[in-house]
């Protein structure tokens, strides 16, 4: 569990990198500066941990790419103290992230050994989600609803109703939609019924699977 000045250089280079392909928001920069990406790797992958490639972890999941993180994270428009709620906690770095920008992060998994190893880990690093959940991400968390903000971090064929109704008006969903290739896609929720959508691009997430029990 080491963090060396090595690793911190590197991190500054990866955020240099962000920071070209267009990532502007100053505290998301700062929290991918901050966070050891490469504890959240097999140790294989440690010289890999800062190009801005997703790569494989348990369970045939990926830590995503860094500026995927860092779009997404961009569009949640976190604040301090924002109660935000995430779908797919995987290694556990875009949970770091969030809670890097206050955040009161509850999370979803839906994979067993990911969930025990990454429930373990980010107290470990000092980061403490509200709530990690082992469960179906297409139910969303109802008992912790209305959110200020849901991230979803893995591809989804379709947008889960549950999840727009769990949004605050004013709230946003932040999901890639589709299927080989995603569409990220903002959702605003201006009322009790209305939405207002804005797509972002094509990206390529490992599916979002559903609870099959």
């Amino acid at each position: 569990m080491k963090d060396t000045f090595k690793h911190k250089g590197l991190r500054q280079q990866l955020v240099n990198v962000l920071i070209d392909k267009g990532i502007k928001d100053e505290a998301v920069l700062k929290a991918i500066g901050n966070i050891p990406r490469h504890l959240f790797m097999d140790s294989g992958f440690l010289d890999h941990a800062y190009q801005d490639k997703a790569f494989p972890i348990a369970a045939d999941q990926t830590i995503s790419q860094p500026y995927t993180v860092a779009f997404q994270t961009e569009l949640l428009q976190v604040k301090k103290e924002s109660k935000i709620l995430e779908i797919g906690t995987g290694s556990g770095y875009q949970a770091a992230v969030l809670c890097e920008l206050g955040a009161k992060v509850y999370s979803i998994e839906r994979q067993q050994e990911l969930f025990k190893k990454t429930s373990k880990f980010l107290p470990k690093l000092g980061y403490r989600p509200k709530k990690l959940i082992f469960g179906d991400g297409y139910k969303g968390l109802k008992e912790e609803a209305p959110f200020d903000g849901i991230i979803v971090t893995a591809g989804a064929p379709f947008v889960p109703k549950p999840l727009l109704s769990q949004l605050k008006v004013g709230g946003r969903l932040v999901i890639p939609v589709g299927d080989d290739v995603q569409v990220m896609t903002l959702f605003i929720r201006k009322g009790p019924k209305e939405f207002e959508k804005h797509e972002f691009g094509d990206f390529r997430f490992v599916p979002l699977l559903e609870d099959k029990n």
